[in-house]
């Protein structure tokens, strides 16, 4: 299959298999700026011009975790010194505080940790919704729901069901990485099958839980294995129509402990800036039908390359986070928290117009230019850091008392 001819079709709205897909990732040079071109054309095609954002918080709330993920640099062994895992208290103080900064969503996710009844999330999730009834609570990957469900000895969709009841309004397909259970084997053995994780997203959009989806890539996969991946993704979009974007995520290696520690023969380093794009055209060409939504990881990539990738097929860059942490324990460096100003000189700065979204993608307020009345000053240290909370003595989860528990 000859690259142009590929791309061709894509312009014409072919739908693109796997194994077109696979050839494309291996565009370089003069093919490599086509397939920019096209992704650029496509994606303004379907969304238009605007970009959004969402002013949301992450609260991982624990990095206490039984499982040993090789790429994961952010879960920490149960009577580790730098394992925690924060009160319902504290967690709903961090809401409170991004609520009075504008915030509209609270990202929870977390490391599965021993101990916990199997009912801790929905009730968190009710809690949560008790005392901030507007939030919307976009939780608990399909990995924790599976974690959750199996604990309560509940099957997957009367635990959904439970969440849902409780107040979750929409869940990260995160815990996907590759969805090929060779690379998972490699690269997280023990973690969510692919089956399993297909499982919980498609129990979730039965019940009417939209998810998110990613891939993590830039480690042991292949052009192929991506492909498969993105094409899994739409199927499963094709059958439900629940899948609210995607977000590609390059691998941080930096601190992943099979780099560090060479667990993992021929593991990539870094995606260069190349191969990141590419992942964004691809992604593109291969979803603009069925997914629209793609958005530009600024954590992972930084704020300069994720602008770049609004130029290769993305339409969205994602959130202010306040909190993050999964990326930062990995090394990455480009910081946890963006103010929404910045974000948008960021889109601007692309030729694009910024507005802000609901996690669901609805319009909240389109800025065609910077508002008359400045927004409130955010501090990076207000915030505090995952190091300081690692380091910090006060939410150490070996000595948790009764704090795991939520009665």
């Amino acid at each position: 299959m000859k690259i142009n001819s590929i791309l061709d079709k894509a312009l014409e709205g072919g739908e693109l298999s796997a194994q077109e897909g696979a050839v494309l990732f291996t565009a370089r040079k003069e093919d490599f700026q086509r397939l920019i071109v096209v992704s650029d054309e496509l994606r303004q095609r379907r969304v238009g011009d605007r970009v959004g954002y969402v002013i949301n918080r992450n609260v991982n709330f624990t990095n206490v975790c039984v499982k040993r993920c090789g790429f994961c640099a952010f879960s920490r062994g149960h009577a580790a010194g730098e394992g925690y895992f924060l009160p319902v208290e504290e967690i709903l103080r961090r809401i409170g505080e991004a609520l009075e900064l504008g915030g509209t969503e609270v990202c929870i996710q977390a490391g599965l940790p021993p101990g916990i009844d199997g009912t801790f999330y929905i009730e968190l999730c009710r809690t949560i919704k008790k005392s901030f009834p507007g939030i919307h609570v976009h939780a608990f990957s399909p990995e924790e729901v599976l974690y959750g469900a199996t604990l309560s000895h509940r099957s997957v969709e009367d635990y959904l069901k439970a969440l849902l009841d409780a107040g979750l309004g929409s869940m990260p397909g995160t815990s996907a990485e590759i969805l090929d259970d060779g690379i998972r084997e490699r690269i997280s053995p023990g973690r969510i099958s692919t089956s399993n994780w297909v499982r919980v997203v498609r129990s979730a959009h039965r019940l009417g839980i939209p998810t998110t989806s990613t891939i993590m890539y830039g480690h042991v996969e292949t052009g192929l294995d991506r492909a498969r991946h993105l094409a899994l993704l739409r199927t499963i979009q094709q059958e439900t129509g629940k899948i609210t974007e995607l977000v590609p995520l390059s691998f941080v290696a930096a601190e992943a402990p099979m780099t560090k520690k060479s667990l993992i023969a021929g593991i990539q380093k870094e995606a260069a800036r190349e191969d990141v794009l590419r992942m964004y055209a691809v992604a593109r060409l291969m979803l603009n039908e069925w997914i629209p939504n793609i958005q530009a990881s600024w954590v992972k990539q930084g704020p300069s390359l994720a602008q770049d990738c609004l130029r290769a097929g993305a339409n969205d860059f994602g959130g202010t986070l306040m909190n993050e942490s999964i990326s930062t324990s990995a090394g990455a460096t480009h910081g946890q928290f963006l103010h929404p100003s910045q974000i948008r000189s960021i889109i601007r700065s692309a030729g694009r117009t910024p507005y802000q979204r609901s996690t669901s993608y609805g319009v909240l307020r389109v800025f065609e230019s910077e508002p008359d009345v400045p927004e409130p000053a955010w501090k990076n240290e207000q915030f505090g850091s995952y190091h300081e909370l690692i380091a910090s003595p006060d939410y150490r989860f070996r000595n948790r008392g009764s704090f795991v528990q939520l009665h």
